[in-house]
């Protein structure tokens, strides 16, 4: 019986013990994703900031200057689109009226007349297809040199000033106001950018 009594009496002492060494393992593993999670909670934050894109361009003075001329490019083909148009139409007048009254005295002098106007439409045509083709080339361009001048500020403005994102206000479907930093990047694009005349 004795025996008995003793055997328990160990058994119940192994088990307390296999049971305070569970629960501190136990603890150990707690403190361990403890520990875990407070590393994680120590990594730096994501720092972003927004713009408002059209607010930008239109304060932006590049962009005004580019709008400007491009501007300027479109009414210069509007015009020389009508003048083309007003010169053709002169000149089919002008054989309409004189086919009516006679004024041809060979079939010859008509249709030497007729492919005097065939050449000026396709000259006409010719002339607007590559004036069209060098107003989107150089759109073209000064699209990339405005994306390059915003990109490059916009880079050693964020590293200035801790931001890891600036947005686009568009590209967000909401966005606290406060994180707005379109005047700022405006006042800074301007400060740099030097208008060069052009000659």
């Amino acid at each position: 019986m004795k025996i008995v009594m003793k055997l328990v009496s160990f058994v119940i002492a192994f088990v307390s013990v296999a049971m305070f060494t569970s629960c501190a393992e136990s603890k150990k593993t707690e403190t361990v994703v403890a520990d875990t999670t407070e590393v994680k909670n120590e990594e730096p934050q994501m720092v972003i900031r927004y713009i408002d894109e059209d607010s930008l361009l239109a304060k932006y003075n590049l962009a005004k200057d580019i709008n400007e001329a491009m501007l300027r490019r479109s009414n210069q083909f509007d015009s020389e689109q009508q003048r083309r148009a007003r010169d053709i139409q002169k000149l089919a007048s002008d054989i309409e009226t004189k086919y009516k009254s006679n004024g041809y005295l060979t079939q010859e002098s008509f249709n030497a007349d007729n492919n005097k106007l065939a050449k000026m439409q396709s000259d006409a045509e010719n002339y607007m297809a590559r004036l069209q083709r060098d107003i989107q080339n150089e759109m073209i361009q000064n699209q990339i040199q405005l994306n390059d001048s915003i990109n490059n500020f916009l880079k050693t403005y964020c590293k200035e000033k801790g931001f890891n994102a600036v947005l686009r206000k568009n590209a967000t479907f909401y966005i606290d106001a406060k994180y707005e930093v379109t005047a700022e990047v405006v006042e800074g694009l301007n400060k740099r950018y030097n208008k060069v005349e052009k000659k």
